[in-house]
């Protein structure tokens, strides 16, 4: 089985980033042949930045990962610009990706209806840069939050395109959402996703976030107007911190509500609250110590790239071969 899986730069990683993504990639880190993560930077100016402010950005994601407990040693670990191959199988794929199945992505219709005055056709295009990341390494696991289903589902479909067209040569990946924790939403507005982007930035609750800013985010986090702590469609704010201490503790949902039962709203927050803080609390620490040696996570950088382009460039290679470009393989 080979695992791969990326993560954005952009702004600070919250808790959703955390549990969504980072924590599952820890655990898998030892299960694939091998595990490849990277930081998809490429991803990440599909709207506007700031360059400066980029390079930045990649290094505060990079400690996060590595102090989260990704281990270079059992995995490959790289930034997504250092490998050619990533934007050379996006232009190759687009060649068998309709504009109509771009045009129906979900994630690109909620972020360009925010950019109005400036939506760049690489957002567009981010679909098909993801399917090329994953099959650029035949990945049979593609480990993501919830709200990737649908970009998954097109790079499967994308593999099943250039299969039939040009021969067997990408792997179809299958995804794995977690059970706890896909989607972790906004404290302040529980209908909607937890995001850096947030109107109110109370919702957010950031991996770096100072203990007592952490506190003071959950015990003011809507809830309802009932005092039962239990799991609920009329009770999304409830649900929503149930399952964070769930993830958190690494209890079940059904153990947080029976533990909780007759209790009030005030304690189980501050509950929530004390036990995001001491599972965070080692990241922390660790990332105070990996963030300021730059020259340090280069080289981790560097090293993973290498390891990734060995694998990525002899598929990219037999891809363009099928495909009548360039001279004659063979």
């Amino acid at each position: 089985m080979r695992i791969f899986s990326g993560i954005q730069p952009t702004g600070k990683k919250h808790l959703g980033n955390y549990i969504g993504a980072i924590s599952q990639y820890v655990d898998l880190q030892d299960q694939g042949d091998p595990s490849i993560f990277c930081v998809v930077d490429l991803h990440s100016i599909s709207v506007a930045y700031d360059p400066k402010e980029q390079r930045e950005r990649v290094y505060d994601t990079a400690a996060i990962l590595l102090a989260a407990g990704l281990d270079p040693e059992r995995c490959i670990f790289f930034r997504q610009s250092d490998v050619p191959e990533h934007t050379e199988l996006t232009w190759l794929l687009s060649s068998i990706t309709s504009h109509g199945d771009l045009n129906r992505m979900t994630q690109f219709k909620e972020k360009s209806a925010k950019q109005r005055e400036r939506v760049a056709s690489a957002l567009f295009f981010y679909p098909v840069l993801m399917a090329a990341d994953i099959l650029a390494y035949r990945t049979t696991l593609v480990p993501v939050g919830d709200d990737q289903r649908q970009h998954i589902e097109l790079a499967r479909q994308v593999a099943t395109n250039f299969n039939q067209r040009y021969g067997e040569t990408f792997v179809v990946p299958d995804w794995r959402i977690p059970e706890v924790g896909a989607r972790i939403m906004d404290l302040k507005n529980p209908e909607s996703k937890m995001s850096t982007t947030s109107e109110n930035p109370a919702g957010t609750v950031y991996v770096l976030d100072e203990p007592k800013a952490i506190e003071k985010k959950f015990k003011s986090a809507t809830t309802d107007s009932g005092s039962e702590v239990v799991r609920a469609p009329d009770k999304p704010g409830i649900s929503n911190l149930v399952e964070i201490l769930a993830f958190v503790t690494g209890s079940t949902m059904d153990q947080v509500e029976a533990d909780f039962a007759g209790q009030q709203y005030g304690a189980f927050k501050g509950a929530v609250a004390e036990a995001v803080i001491e599972y965070l609390r080692p990241v922390q620490e660790k990332y105070a110590e990996i963030r300021p040696d730059e020259a340090a996570l280069e080289a981790v950088l560097g090293a993973g790239a290498a390891k990734a382009q060995a694998i990525a460039g002899p598929i990219v290679a037999e891809a363009r071969d099928k495909m009548g470009l360039g001279p004659t393989v063979g």
